[in-house]
């Protein structure tokens, strides 16, 4: 199993008392510095290779420290300097050989010109369509299919949310099994309705003439996205008597 680099955030030691850990353990240890990590975003970044828990004789998932460690520097990566995962896997990796690895940049560097600053202060996550292609793996024709379905929309200025990269990458995984994109314009559908029914809910908050009241309304709108994604998941779980580990 891998090991993580020097230098982490203190999962470890939030970890070490209690050994290894289930999938919902590391959920609730990361979400105070990630409060939009799923359960879903968890298994990606392990089908991607950039975390390897061990599995129980009945499949279930058990990370230790190390791989919380390492889990965290790569959601860090993504959010405050938008690498692909192919970028932050060789990074890490060239880390754990010891080896010197500066930080990517992305883009082109012309000659001559010094190498950008990497912003110390995280804004909002976004990722280019070139490195979005890079990071799920997929092909211009794939993205504009997906597109013209709306399974996956550009924003006013052309970029992606970089969890257009789950997305992207899950309808690459669900083609690979048959399912073609024309077959999740259902749960598109769902999942807009779902969107549009917290929305009912947070709009007071957001317009409250109390500030606190609207800030208030970002922290719930995350919860309620949250209850109602695992409860799609319970649900969809339900109806084909499955139960996922």
């Amino acid at each position: 199993m891998r090991q993580p680099p020097s230098g982490g955030a203190g999962y470890g030691a939030a970890a070490a008392d209690t050994g290894l850990m289930s999938i919902g353990t590391v959920l609730n240890v990361l979400r105070d510095e990630f409060p939009e990590v799923t359960i879903s975003k968890i298994r990606f970044l392990e089908s991607e290779g950039l975390v390897e828990p061990r599995r129980t004789p009945s499949g279930y998932r058990k990370f230790s420290a190390e791989d919380v460690e390492r889990l965290a520097r790569v959601l860090r990566m993504q959010r405050d300097h938008y690498l692909p995962l192919k970028v932050i896997r060789e990074h890490l990796d060239a880390m754990e050989r010891g080896e010197a690895a500066p930080l990517p940049v992305l883009g082109r560097q012309r000659e001559g010109e010094a190498v950008p600053a990497v912003p110390e202060t995280p804004t909002a996550a976004r990722i280019g369509r070139a490195e979005l292609l890079a990071a799920a793996g997929i092909e211009a024709g794939d993205l504009e299919e997906w597109e013209s379905y709306g399974l996956v929309t550009p924003l006013a200025d052309g970029v992606y949310d970089a969890e257009a990269v789950t997305v992207a990458s899950l309808v690459s995984e669900l083609g690979r099994h048959g399912i073609e994109p024309r077959h999740l314009r259902v749960m598109k559908a769902a999942a807009d309705r779902e969107a549009g029914l917290v929305e009912q809910v947070v709009a007071p908050l957001r317009r409250h003439r109390n500030p606190q009241t609207r800030a208030h309304a970002e922290a719930r709108t995350r919860e309620l996205a949250e209850l109602t994604a695992r409860l799609h998941a319970a649900l969809v779980q339900t109806a084909l008597g499955v139960r996922l580990p």
